[in-house]
This record gives structure tokens, C-alpha cells and sequence, in this order.
């Protein structure tokens, strides 16, 4: 690989923190492409609509028994590198009680235990932690002495130098050095598979299709019908997608290049000018669930045959230094999307999911509903919506003046969620707290008068009744 003019302080500072040559060459390459202008944008020309796909309504017994075969060579991979800052945390997002008071990761452990003990299969449950929540996560998986497996249960994504947007030069902050360095987004999860070693590990243990999901999405379970449908078609890589909704204008979305290859644009990756016509799910009708299944023999051959760089589309983001002060110098993060790799396959496929299998939170107004009594856990620890709500989860926004960190939050709902099982929206403005065994039914929205606060008293039921 040329060296570029200004990437031998990068490779230094990197060597300095630790981190390997392979990714050191896969930061470069990346680099590269920003001192060449490259924006990271894909415009309408690469990104046609996709009319139909494979849909999971048209999975059958068949494949459920392929599946089931399949289940002793099966991985459950988590992204867990996220610390929820975007929710005022500073430790593992899947850390938090979530549900019933289990956290994520409990519900995912017993998800994964409930699975073992009714399949016989092995199936380990892996980790990709960051550096930040490595400690933590291990040790809420001791809390589980029955969760033993035979490989480890995590491995490490890595950091990378942010560049100064002005003159593409390694950013330095004296201040807080740590705010130097940044995650490379998740579609780093290839090359800390063969970094770490962890993929050939896998290989030699015998394993050969990964699920990997987010930690967040409680909704992201392995599911013997699409193992088998991956497994039985000899899939490279596939792609659960679930039909965009006015919710979803904004993600990311599937489309085709013009060789007719399925890619992934996020929102970042749109030119400005498209942005109503990204937005349109209408004609861009799926966006990715980040629900992937890897085939872990076809990826540790794309890798080795091209010297373990993917080279999956770049996303320049642009951000202040200090994320917490926007007034501080910008500068750009390269990140890639796990999802784009979609691209990179050869026979990668994309496979239509209900809604049911994507249930995020990125935000406390995502947490609320979980929360809340919207969503009944099952004894399986899978999690499911009631049936007055009839498939439709209840809209939640709250406002972000008041709610945005969750122990704010916390504090307007000291007695938990209110009862969402009957709400199809939920507006709250102003700065509200709500009592114990709150009741709302329908559309309703909810406002204390600018520089008031509002209390609902215990036991009230807003709505209709």
C-alpha cells in the first residue's frame, strides 16, 4: 500500500497504542480514500430500489429441520462495544436493567441457556467488547457459573486515531487524550475476527455460521428456520430486512448498485441534495435490521484472499472533537457498516424479517416502551407484544430537554414505566413525572407549561378510557 504524505504520524501513534499492522493497514486504507476527497456519499445512480426478496413467511418445516441440524456449528455474536453516552451512561449500554430487573445481557444469557437446554447444541454466546466495556461485561457473565463453552466469551474491536478535519492530521487533545481516539464503527467486527484470532478459533472448534446482532435489540434471537435457510443455500453472507415505516425514514437502507448487487446506504452516505428521496420508503421500501449471518468459512477466505482488508465503503463522519461540546474543532471519524459487507460477497443475500425481530433503543423513549407492559417477557426469555397492541409497538417521544439521560429519566418515572398496553402514541413536552400505575390508552400527549413542572398523580389513566 502507498504511503500517504501525512499517514506516517497515524502509523506511529497507532504502533505507540498497540494496535496490530493489519489494522494499522486497514485504517490506512481508508485514509487514503479521505485525502483523495472520497466523501463516502452513494447517490441514486449506485443505490436503485429493491422490489421483492425472500420473505421468513415462506420458511417451512424443511428448513426449520436444516436448521436444527445446523445448530451445533452455530455462534450467537453480540456487538457489545457501546457505553449508551447518547443516554448520559458511561458503562456497558447492555448493562442496563431493561426488563423485569434483568439487563440486557441477562436476557440475552438466559435466551441463549433456554436455547442450549432444549436444542442439546453447544451454541456459545461471543461478545465483540471495546476496550471500555470489557471488564464489566465479563463480570455479569460470571454472575452465570452454568455459562461455560468451549471458546472464549469475547473478543476486542479496536480504536482509531480521529483526524483533524482542517489539515487530515492526527487529532490531539491534551485535555482528555482518550477523546483522540474512537471506535471504527462496526463494520470493524472482520478484522477483530482475525485479529484477535478469534475466527480461526472458532473455525477449529468447528463452528461455521455466525448470528451476530446488537446487544440492544433484545428482538435479535437465533432462529433454527433462517439457520436453516442460510445453511441449506449455502449463503455467504445474509441480511434481515424489515419493511421501512414513517419511523425508519431516516436509517439506513437496502438498495442495488448498478451491477445489480445488493449494497447498504446509510444515512450518513446520502448526499445532501437526496435527502427527501432517501427518505422515501416508498421507493426505498427495506432497511437492515443489523440482524447478519455470516457463513465464518467464506469470510476467512474473502480475507486471506484479499490480505485482510475487505475494503467495505467508507462513512466520513464528521463530529467535534468533544462530543459532549460542539463548540470544540471538528474532526472526522472513518467508519464502515458490518452491514455493507452485504456488497462484498459474492451470492450475498437479504431476507424480508417481521418487525418482531428488530426491537432497538437507542433512547429512553425506546427503553420506556420496553420497559413498560407493552412487551410481555416469555419463559423462553424471548420477548413478545401484547396482543391489544396488535403487531404495533406504541410511539414514544419524549423530550429530550428532560429525558435524555436515563438517570433523568429515571427520576420522572420513580415507579417505573406506566401501563403502554392499550397506547398507540405517547407525546410528552415540558418537564413532567409521573406517578406509580400511570394508565395510557390511545394517542395522548402530555405538556407542563414552560418553566413548570407537572406531576400525574398515582393511579391515573390519560386517554380514552
Amino acid at each position: 500500500m502507498s504511503t500517504t504524505p501525512n499517514f506516517t504520524p497515524f502509523a506511529q501513534k497507532m504502533q505507540t497504542a498497540g494496535l496490530s499492522q493489519t489494522f494499522i493497514d486497514n485504517f490506512h486504507y481508508y485514509y487514503n480514500q479521505l485525502v483523495e476527497g472520497a466523501t463516502g456519499f452513494i447517490t441514486r445512480d449506485e443505490a436503485q430500489p429493491v422490489s421483492d426478496l425472500p420473505n421468513y413467511a415462506m420458511l417451512h418445516a424443511a428448513h426449520r429441520q436444516a436448521g436444527a441440524a445446523a445448530l451445533a456449528r452455530a455462534v450467537v455474536l453480540k456487538l457489545n462495544g457501546g457505553l449508551g453516552t447518547s443516554m448520559g451512561m458511561d458503562g456497558p449500554k447492555s448493562l442496563l436493567p431493561v426488563k423485569d430487573g434483568l439487563t440486557f445481557l441477562d436476557v440475552i444469557v438466559r435466551q441463549n441457556l433456554h436455547l442450549r437446554a432444549t436444542t442439546g447444541a453447544r451454541i456459545p454466546l461471543l461478545l465483540m467488547n471495546s476496550f471500555a466495556t470489557r471488564a464489566a461485561s465479563l463480570a455479569a457473565l460470571a454472575r452465570y457459573p452454568e455459562f461455560s463453552q468451549d471458546i472464549p466469551h469475547d473478543f476486542l474491536q479496536h480504536m482509531e486515531p480521529k483526524v483533524w478535519k482542517d489539515s487530515l492530521l492526527p487529532a490531539a487533545w491534551p485535555d482528555d487524550p482518550d477523546k483522540e481516539w474512537c471506535p471504527p464503527g462496526h463494520g470493524d467486527i472482520y478484522t477483530a475476527l482475525v485479529d484477535s484470532g478469534m475466527l480461526q478459533r472458532l473455525l477449529d472448534a468447528g463452528y461455521e455460521y455466525a448470528f451476530v446482532s446488537n446487544a440492544d435489540n433484545l428482538g435479535a434471537v437465533l432462529d433454527p428456520a433462517i439457520l436453516g435457510f442460510f445453511a441449506e443455500a449455502r449463503i455467504p453472507f445474509l441480511m434481515e430486512v424489515a419493511e421501512r415505516t414513517a419511523a425508519d425514514r431516516k436509517g439506513g437502507h437496502l438498495a442495488r448498485n448498478r451491477s445489480g448487487r445488493l449494497i447498504l446506504r446509510e444515512s450518513a452516505q446520502c448526499p445532501p441534495d437526496e435527502e427527501a428521496e432517501f427518505q422515501d420508503i416508498q421507493r426505498y421500501r427495506y432497511f437492515n435490521t443489523n440482524n447478519l449471518w455470516l457463513n465464518l468459512r467464506a469470510l476467512a477466505e474473502l480475507l486471506s484472499a484479499q490480505h485482510d482488508i475487505l475494503g467495505l465503503p467508507l462513512i466520513r463522519n464528521e463530529k467535534p472533537i468533544d462530543p459532549s461540546n460542539p463548540a470544540t474543532p471538528r474532526v472526522y471519524q472513518l467508519e464502515t457498516a458490518m452491514g455493507s459487507a452485504i456488497a462484498i460477497f459474492e451470492g450475498a443475500q437479504a431476507l424480508c424479517v417481521p418487525r418482531s425481530r428488530f426491537i432497538p433503543v437507542k433512547k429512553n423513549s425506546d427503553l420506556l416502551v420496553l420497559m413498560s407492559d407493552a412487551y410481555r417477557l416469555n419463559s423462553d426469555y424471548t420477548l413478545t407484544l401484547v396482543e391489544e397492541l396488535n403487531s404495533r409497538p406504541p410511539v414514544v417521544t419524549l423530550d429530550d430537554r428532560y429525558y435524555l439521560l436515563y438517570t433523568a429519566m429515571q427520576a420522572r418515572f420513580p415507579a417505573g414505566a406506566p401501563s403502554l398496553r392499550r397506547c398507540t402514541r405517547l407525546t410528552v413536552t415540558g418537564d413532567v413525572t409521573f406517578g406509580a400505575n400511570v394508565t395510557v390508552v390511545g394517542d395522548v400527549t402530555v405538556a407542563a407549561p414552560p418553566g413548570e413542572t407537572r406531576h400525574i398523580v398515582d393511579g391515573a389513566t390519560l386517554g380514552a378510557p
